[in-house]
């Protein structure tokens, strides 16, 4: 959950390295370092705990130089601190490492080579760089051969840039199971976690595959296997423009995200619908029609989007389906049907908890879709079949575009099998218009801005704690809600079946505790608002949130018909409002909430 970067051959690399970093920051924010080195005896190490600016502030003019890594950091061992920041260097000072990821063996890796060294930090990558200064010293070897003998011993996660002072026009690389890509500019190169820190250098870029190491230098990009076998791959092209990554007129990522909605679910729709070309693979829907079951694999936010889905999977394509939390399946694996298939869900494609779950699952040999904003990214990669949301670059560590873009694909998916399968639901729900219509009802709401500031002030800017509510396809856009609201707002909030408050929840309501009501299905409404009724009996504040048909004087917000299925696309958006509105009145940091970071690639 690090951002790894590096430019190798470009007398800007000091300009360059923050540039990248800050587009990188949603990967963590606790604390951020450079080093870079003019390729003439002169290099400079800067790090600083907390945000860019504060790294960007203690640079001055005389710290430039042609060659670099950078990092931004999510504390995985070791406090946010000065010394626990990367890079790290080795006791001579001769090495410089970052990293992103886990070393699940550093201790023992400590205790066996390096009982002598006097470390720093507390962190699992010191011990790295310090064994690449060990064996070369001890061996007598170059820096490639004492980075390649530390990898050989490493379990874990990783992507590294490590920097030898004595070879200072080369960057060394590693990855396994932790993003990294090389970016080839014109007249030198650089290496990422993710392409969006570099779009403004190079729309080129090049994979690295788990188990691959490198040495980049300003013309040249040479890639082996760590037991040294060559490995030749073609560079592939980003469509994505950089200004795309801008916040335009808008304070913030995330109040720009919830405004592109319905821009999204026309692009979706567009993609899927208006091209000649069918986007869903025939051999894709083959393997579907076979499966006995669907397993959606997803975490946080993507899980929630799974939970919408599953219904949509039952009703529209006659298949059960299971929803599993990935860090939950990869090591409880439940029984399995006889014909599975998988889907995955995830925003960046990096998601390491699902990722676990898609190698057991491949060397099982059962089929893999990855629905995914980054198409290239590897959970894509590395599934049979992947799927694009078509979302744009989505900044906000607090996912929203992403959210609805996850629901509508599986919605198309859905549609598309069952009526491969000649299910009459399918049949007979147009998604495409259904799509078309969310967009309406989500600009609609997003036009209320004021009105729904008012409600965020009025419910939970002073408030501790606040629940939400809802019955089926309510309850899944409950729990979505109640996400939203603890991520950025920090108020501790849950999301209940509102069947469930009576058996035993309705404890935790006290006097002007907001309680907020979802009722946007025909067999349940009448049901959820006597729950609403419980909580209002003991003193809760309430908010109900109705569809029109279904909507009755006193609700604070109506929001347009859609079918019951895909009412999430548009009730979830009051939510994200609440939301943001609720973190900027308590001045909070909306796009980079505390603790957490946007790409999730450790487990």
């Amino acid at each position: 959950m690090c951002g790894v970067i590096g430019v190798v051959g470009n007398n800007n690399a000091t300009e360059i390295l923050l540039s990248g970093l800050k587009r990188l920051e949603y990967r963590g924010y606790d604390s951020a370092g450079i080093y870079v080195n003019d390729q003439h005896g002169n290099d400079h190490l800067i790090k600083r705990v907390g945000k860019i600016v504060n790294l960007q502030q203690a640079i001055t003019n005389e710290d430039s130089g042609i060659t670099g890594i950078g990092h931004t950091r999510w504390a995985t061992h070791g406090k946010p601190s000065q010394s626990n920041a990367h890079p790290h260097f080795s006791q001579d000072r001769r090495f410089y490492l970052v990293h992103n990821g886990v070393i699940n063996n550093f201790a023992e890796l400590k205790a066996k080579y390096l009982t002598g060294v006097e470390f720093q930090s507390d962190t699992d990558s010191e011990v790295v760089v310090q064994l690449v200064d060990y064996f070369a010293v001890t061996d007598q070897v170059d820096a490639l051969t004492a980075f390649r003998k530390t990898l050989q011993l490493l379990e874990g996660s990783y992507a590294f840039a490590l920097m030898d002072r004595q070879e200072p026009d080369k960057i060394f690389i590693a990855k396994n199971k932790s993003p990294l890509l090389i970016g080839l500019a014109a007249g030198y190169n650089l290496i990422c976690s993710d392409a969006l820190a570099f779009l403004d250098q190079t729309d080129t870029f090049l994979e690295i595959h788990d188990g691959e190491m490198g040495i980049i230098t300003k013309d040249n990009v040479q890639l082996t296997t760590l037991d040294n076998q060559p490995v030749q791959r073609q560079p592939y092209q980003v469509q994505m423009d950089a200004n795309d990554l801008s916040k335009g007129t808008y304070d913030s990522y995330m109040l720009k995200e919830i405004d592109e909605q319905p821009a999204v679910l026309r692009r979706i729709s567009e993609y899927y619908y208006s091209s000649e070309q069918d986007k869903l693979a025939p051999q894709l829907l083959d393997d579907l029609q076979k499966a006995d079951r669907l397993y959606i694999v997803a975490a946080g936010t993507s899980y929630h989007a799974g939970l919408v889905a599953r219904q949509l999977f039952e009703e529209l394509a006659d298949i059960p389906v299971e929803v599993q939390l990935a860090s939950e399946f990869g090591y409880h694996m439940p029984k399995l049907s006889a014909h599975p298939f998988f889907i995955f869900l995830s925003q960046s494609g990096e998601t390491a908890d699902s990722r676990q779950v898609l190698d057991q699952v491949r060397h099982l040999n059962y089929p893999t879709l990855t629905i995914t904003n980054v198409i290239n990214s590897t959970l894509a990669r590395e599934a049979e079949y992947s799927l694009p949301l078509c979302a744009g670059p989505e900044v906000a560590v607090a996912s929203t575009k992403a959210y609805i873009a996850q629901i509508a694909v599986q919605a198309i998916l859905a549609q598309k099998l069952g009526l491969r399968k000649k299910i009459a639901a399918a049949s007979e729900l147009d998604v495409a218009q259904q799509l078309g219509l969310a967009a309406n009802a989500i600009q609609t709401i997003v036009d209320q801005k004021d009105y729904l500031e008012q409600l965020s002030h009025d419910y939970f800017a002073q408030q501790n704690a606040a629940f939400f509510i809802g019955r089926g396809n309510g309850y899944a856009v409950a729990i979505e809600a109640a996400l939203k609201l603890k991520e950025v707002s920090y108020v501790h909030a849950e999301g209940f079946a509102a069947g469930e408050l009576k058996h035993g929840t309705i404890a935790l309501i006290e006097e002007q505790t907001p309680v907020v009501a979802f009722i946007l299905e025909q067999s349940t409404a009448a049901h959820t608002r006597s729950n609403v009724k419980e909580v209002l009996s003991r003193g809760a504040h309430t908010l109900i949130i109705s569809k029109q048909s279904l909507a009755q004087e006193g609700d604070q917000l109506v929001v347009a018909d859609l079918d019951e299925r895909l009412m999430p696309l548009v009730a979830i958006v009051p939510a994200q409002l609440f939301a943001y509105y609720t973190a900027v009145e308590r001045g909070n940091d909306v796009d980079q909430p505390r603790n957490l970071a946007k790409s999730v690639t450790v487990e």
